[in-house]
């Protein structure tokens, strides 16, 4: 079966879009510990900040597990 045209620019684009996701997610916990002078984010004051980062983290791993690489052929 043939691959729709664009389908790898798309898979491009989606691979960075998580890149930068994550990186912004990262960013933004450094900014804030550097800002706030503290690193634990499970303190009753930061709890916001954490459920900012940790989806934009999670969300850029995930996406650059699924992205990464074009899939095999299956042979059919």
């Amino acid at each position: 079966m043939a691959e729709p045209e664009g389908a790898e620019t798309g898979r491009t684009i989606a691979l960075v879009f998580s890149i930068l996701l994550l990186a912004a997610g990262v960013a933004l916990y450094w900014v804030w510990g550097i800002m706030f002078d503290t690193w634990y984010p499970f303190n009753q004051g930061n709890i916001g900040i954490y459920s900012i980062y940790l989806p934009m983290i999670a969300f850029g791993i995930i996406g650059i597990l699924l992205y990464r690489r074009k899939p095999a052929p299956s042979g059919q």
